[in-house]
Order: C-alpha cells, then sequence, then structure tokens
C-alpha cells in the first residue's frame, strides 16, 4: 500500500464517528496540488505540479440532499467561471456521485451514471457510437459532471475519484467500458493519463454550450495498469499516467470487498 493511500480499515474504524464511517469510502493523504484540468492543456507541462505539505482527503458518496448540493455548487462554479453551462446533481437510482473532502470543503466530484433503458448522458449527441458497443455485449458506463478546486485538488485525488469510480463499475456492477465527453482541449490529458481513446468525432454539446468529443476505454485496460502500477510512488522513470497516483490492486479490491458487503 503506497504511503500516500490510506484506506480507513482496521484500527481507524474504531476512531471514526459511525455516519463518517458509514459514509466515506476511503481517506488519504496527497502531498501534490493538480494544476487546473480545466486549463488548455496545450499550455500545462507534462508533470507539472507544485509540492505542498500532506492533507488528507476523503472520497464519500453523495448519499443526501445536502451533499448532491455540495458537489452541485462546485460543478457550477468551476464549469460557469468558464462560460459553460452546467446543471446540479440530481437524485438517481442510475448515477452515483462521489464527492473528495478536504474537511468540510469539497475538493471534487464525479458522477458515474449506469446503462440502463434510459440510456446515457451521451447518447444526446453519440447515440450511435454507443450503441455500437451495445451491439457487442459491452456494458456501458460514463463519467459526468468532473470537477475539481484548482485551490486544493491534486493528482492524488483525482486519480481517487477515478478509481472509486473504476471500482463501482467493474467490481460492484459488472459494467465493462467508460465513455466520457470531454472538452477537445482535454482529449490529450485523458489519453496520456488514463489511456482513453477517441470513439466520437467532435460536436457542439448544447448542455454546457462548447464543444465535445466522445471517448472509449475497457475497463479491462484499466484493470491491467492498476495491478501494473497501481500506487507505485515514485512512479517509474518516464511514467507520466494517473495510475500510480491511484490505489494498489490490493487496496482497490479490499475496497470491493467492504463496498459489496455494505
Amino acid at each position: 500500500m503506497s504511503e500516500s493511500h490510506k484506506p480507513i480499515f482496521g484500527f481507524r474504524r474504531n476512531r471514526r464517528e459511525p455516519d463518517e464511517w458509514d459514509k466515506t469510502i476511503v481517506s488519504f493523504q496527497s502531498p501534490y496540488r493538480l494544476k487546473d484540468l480545466c486549463l488548455d492543456q496545450s499550455q500545462v507541462q507534462a508533470g507539472d505540479t507544485t509540492r505542498v505539505s500532506r492533507q488528507e482527503f476523503k472520497i464519500r458518496l453523495a448519499h443526501d440532499d445536502e451533499r448532491r448540493k455540495s458537489a452541485s455548487v462546485l460543478i457550477e462554479k468551476m464549469y460557469g467561471w468558464r462560460g459553460y453551462g452546467a446543471s446540479g446533481v440530481r437524485r438517481d437510482p442510475n448515477r452515483i456521485t462521489l464527492v473528495a473532502h478536504q474537511e468540510d470543503k469539497v475538493a471534487g466530484t464525479v458522477t458515474l451514471g449506469l446503462d440502463s433503458p434510459a440510456g446515457l448522458v451521451v447518447d444526446e449527441l453519440y447515440r450511435t457510437e454507443v450503441d455500437q458497443l451495445r451491439a457487442r455485449g459491452r456494458r456501458v458506463a460514463e463519467l459526468t459532471k468532473l470537477a475539481v478546486d484548482e485551490s486544493t485538488a491534486s493528482k492524488s485525488v483525482l486519480a481517487a475519484l477515478f478509481h472509486i469510480a473504476f471500482i463501482y463499475a467493474y467490481h460492484i456492477h459488472k459494467y465493462t467500458d467508460f465513455v466520457i465527453e470531454v472538452n477537445p482541449r482535454h482529449v490529450l490529458f485523458y489519453k496520456r493519463m488514463l489511456g482513453y481513446e477517441q470513439l466520437g468525432p467532435e460536436r457542439m454539446c448544447p448542455r454546457v454550450g462548447a464543444p465535445a468529443v466522445l471517448l472509449h476505454i475497457e475497463m479491462a485496460y484499466i484493470d491491467r495498469k492498476v495491478a501494473e502500477l497501481g500506487g507505485v510512488l515514485p512512479p517509474p522513470p518516464g511514467e507520466k499516467s494517473l495510475y500510480p497516483h491511484g490505489f494498489s490492486k490490493a487496496d482497490e479490491l479490499g475496497i470491493a470487498r467492504r463496498l459489496q458487503g455494505g
């Protein structure tokens, strides 16, 4: 288990209030601050991070109206600041919203959407492309409403949000593929940092009033990368992806077992 990621197993459980233990998925520390994900990535040097003091973060479910509201506030703040439209997080049985907290402050959020008869958000622009995956028997999940607070968010926070979403989709619900709509400026980031590939062409997204590109990744690929690199800090020479900043495979399976049990 890497020094920066400490899932709350064993004796630490006894030091938590019951409600906090029930709703906190994982607690970890991060020594790095991540450059704003929504900046033009062509202007950001690869691996450009700033050393800061270690800070503790917790990943929690937005399980009630208060936490959904706090996630919505961050989404509206970060999207609105760039002139994008954004709707808040709403209760939906096919969506799981994760929130990263630093003490009482929301540092980041992402929503996992599971395919169902109601479809996915990306169907609005990319129904043909997603239907091709469905026709092959793939079970497709999507990531939406990603927002990180540039003042506190780190590589470890972003990696943890993605990793917990992966655990829910792959281990708990048995989905096989992720899709995500991103601004064209961020395509290189997702390809380099996570291994996504482009699935759909650039189109104008009316929901946010900005262009979008559809990216795709097989969860089996993520599974292999976690086994190879998860929690390996410092990363191997030349390794620029987010995978070393996520959890080890042993920690991932431990988190999955606890979520399945609870």
